[in-house]
């Protein structure tokens, strides 16, 4: 059962691939700053790499909103590092690739395929404070959309910046907001 909304992180240490090198990272790294942990089955497939360069394409306005990227698989950061040496669109990716071979990070989060030894399809979305705030599970051929994280990361910031008010359906930034109240009760 994934970790429920409102919940924080659990400790956890990997090392990841970023932009050439190999980290030591932890749950410390994640504390402070919005952050989206993006797990997917395997690198050297066919639905995951279109994800992970879809992500790719959008770090750069997530990074301007305060955000960082942690694709994670159970495959280890060598295996990483070889798949962003050997692929186009793997090779534009600049965000943190963790690997956890050991299934710690998979299992915190709740992910992992039972007897498979892989990650689902998963999306979870960070507050500075490690709280999940959004999350997404999609089955093993669907893919996501890059475009609809970033309208969500910017739906939730909105929300904490802006106590008392919520984001109604395919709210983009800029739209009207709704106030909870008695008298908007049934006119929605």
């Amino acid at each position: 059962m994934p970790q429920a909304i409102n919940t924080e992180i659990k400790p956890f240490s990997a090392t990841a691939f970023k932009q050439g090198e190999f980290v030591e990272i932890t749950e410390a790294d994640v504390k402070g700053k919005w952050a989206v942990f993006f797990f997917y089955p395997a690198d050297f497939t066919f639905v995951c790499p279109t994800e992970l360069g879809d992500v790719a394409d959008k770090y750069e306005e997530l990074q301007k909103l305060g955000v960082e990227v942690f694709s994670v698989s159970t495959d280890t950061h060598f295996t990483h590092k070889a798949w962003h040496s050997s692929s186009d669109t793997i090779g534009k990716i600049n965000y943190y690739m963790v690997g956890d071979q050991s299934g710690n990070i998979t299992n915190n989060f709740g992910v992992m395929r039972e007897g498979a030894g892989l990650a689902d399809r998963a999306t979870f979305l960070i507050d500075p404070d490690g709280v999940i705030q959004a999350m997404e599970i999609t089955a093993e051929g669907i893919g996501r959309d890059a475009d609809d994280l970033l309208r969500k990361v910017k739906a939730a910031q909105y929300v904490r910046n802006h106590p008392g008010e919520v984001c109604p359906a395919k709210w983009k930034e800029g739209e009207a907001t709704l106030t909870p109240s008695l008298d908007l009760v049934g006119k929605i």
